[in-house]
């Protein structure tokens, strides 16, 4: 019997890590600044509405 299923598995699941190492942050990246521009629309709309002057 031969080891080389096996050693192609490893090599796969490496190569899957690998990509996951590289999509998950930009992800994340993506998501945290979608948040910080909701964040300051917000932010920005209740001081708009809370400006006497207007």
């Amino acid at each position: 019997m031969t080891y080389g299923s096996y050693v192609l598995a490893a090599y796969l699941v490496f190569v899957v890590v690998l990509l996951w190492d590289f999509v998950a942050p930009r992800i994340r990246t993506r998501q945290l600044l979608r948040a910080v521009k909701l964040l300051a629309a917000r932010r920005a709309a209740a001081a708009q509405s809370q400006d006497p002057s207007r």
